[in-house]
């Protein structure tokens, strides 16, 4: 009998579920290379295959035969078909790049092998190359595609991969809080979102990045510190109010839906998925960048105060024993009136990375959903946090204007708290 521990969890079993023509159900993870002695492919491959013993699930494909998928040893594996060299026929621009992997992140990956593939791209005219990690999110979240890169690709280094809080035992007054956390997360119908538009399989990507030690430092010049994700949304706010052309009208915000990681300290590095939310309004019609921040940050700090994250995870997961509850309560928790836009941030590793010893910059991108079709990502690593945005082009255009935008109102934020 095959062990339990290969069967999907009903979070990984879920998203699974969710693929379709135009959903591709994967997130990337964008390796940006160091000029330097061009990577031979074939090394390339052989320094991954030597390290597959460490990342079981990159051996194993998911069967969806049984009564409820499966993760089952892959007995063609080949480590080619995962370690590619995407062509081109020139030398590439960070236009081409974006481009290339906006294709990237349009094409399913492989169901009948397993769910991650490398992709090499360049080299660019300065001599860097790149490489676009796609993990199924079925096999990883944020969290777990970091270790999934430290387990495969990255060189030998001090950083531990990143590890999140663990959630607190539940406690007797658990029942009492739920309502509270229910009527803060729900219950606030908004008006039609601008991204609640038809999705193709279409893809574009575009990057923004700013100096992590300066998000601290706007976060600490507050009288209530914010943190660093408070200030990522407040930049993210004001780069949305540019780019939708948002001016007065203070109340008119703009819902948010924020992941909120719980795999646990002692989980070593396991795949699959562990996470929650909380919904957090971002005030685009207050053209104050500092006021917008402390708003965002009063807010978030009541969602933190009373555990909403771990209240919600607890109340999905009770109800998905009863199977058309459970997707009632999806089918509310997913619609666009309860959120507009969904923005992700994956702690990455604090210290430098490298591949076959060139350094490494690192962006993430995951792709829109039904009904949201628009998705913000972040990632920190080495010092510098990254904001991937993806889009389908068909329905959201200039997403290039956006990532300058955030990076304006990144600017604007540390002018006006320095």
């Amino acid at each position: 009998m095959a062990d339990d521990a290969d069967r999907l969890s009903p979070d990984d079993a879920r998203i699974l579920s969710v693929e379709s023509p135009v959903v591709m159900g994967h997130t990337l993870k964008l390796n940006v290379l160091e000029p330097g002695t061009p990577l031979d492919l074939d090394a390339l491959r052989e320094a991954v295959a030597a390290r597959l013993p460490a990342a079981r699930r990159a051996t194993q494909r998911v069967d969806t035969d049984a009564p409820e998928p499966r993760w089952v040893d892959a007995a063609d594996f080949d480590i080619r078909d995962h370690v590619r060299r995407h062509r081109s026929d020139r030398t590439m621009t960070r236009d081409d790049l974006w481009r290339s992997v906006g294709g990237l992140m349009s094409e399913h990956l492989d169901r009948a092998k397993p769910l991650w593939t490398f992709d090499l791209l360049g080299p660019f005219e300065d001599g860097r190359e790149a490489i676009a990690v796609r993990i199924h999110h079925a096999m990883a979240d944020g969290i777990a595609a970091v270790h999934f890169l430290d387990a495969l690709l990255w060189d030998a280094h001090a950083d531990r991969p990143p590890r999140t809080r663990t959630a607190e035992p539940a406690e007797h007054s658990e029942l009492a809080r739920l309502p509270g956390a229910l009527l803060r997360e729900f219950g606030h119908r908004a008006s039609r979102t601008p991204f609640d538009r038809p999705l193709t399989a279409a893809r574009e990507l575009a990057f923004a990045v700013a100096p992590l030690a300066d998000l601290k430092a706007i976060g600490a010049a507050r009288p209530d510190r914010a943190t660093v994700n408070d200030v990522l949304l407040a930049i993210i706010a004001g780069g949305l109010r540019e780019w939708l052309d948002i001016s007065g009208a203070s109340s008119r915000h703009l819902r948010a839906q924020v992941p909120v990681s719980l795999h646990a300290r002692d989980e070593d590095g396991a795949l699959g998925n562990h996470d929650s939310f909380m919904n957090v309004d971002l005030p685009l019609g207050d053209a104050d960048p500092v006021d917008r921040l402390d708003r965002i940050r009063a807010e978030t700090n009541v969602r933190k105060k009373f555990d909403d994250a771990d209240e919600i995870y607890d109340l999905m997961h009770a109800l998905g024993r009863v199977k058309h509850v459970g997707h009632a309560a999806r089918r509310l928790t997913d619609n666009p009136r309860e959120f507009s836009v969904s923005i992700s941030n994956v702690p990455g590793p604090r210290n430098p990375v490298s591949v076959a010893g060139r350094g490494v910059r690192l962006f993430t991108s995951s792709e829109p959903a039904l009904h949201h079709a628009l998705r913000i990502s972040a990632i920190s690593c080495a010092g510098e946090i990254s904001v991937g945005l993806c889009t389908d082009p068909q329905a959201l255009s200039d997403i290039a204007r956006l990532a300058a935008a955030i990076e304006r109102a990144f600017a604007d934020l540390r002018a006006a708290t320095s």
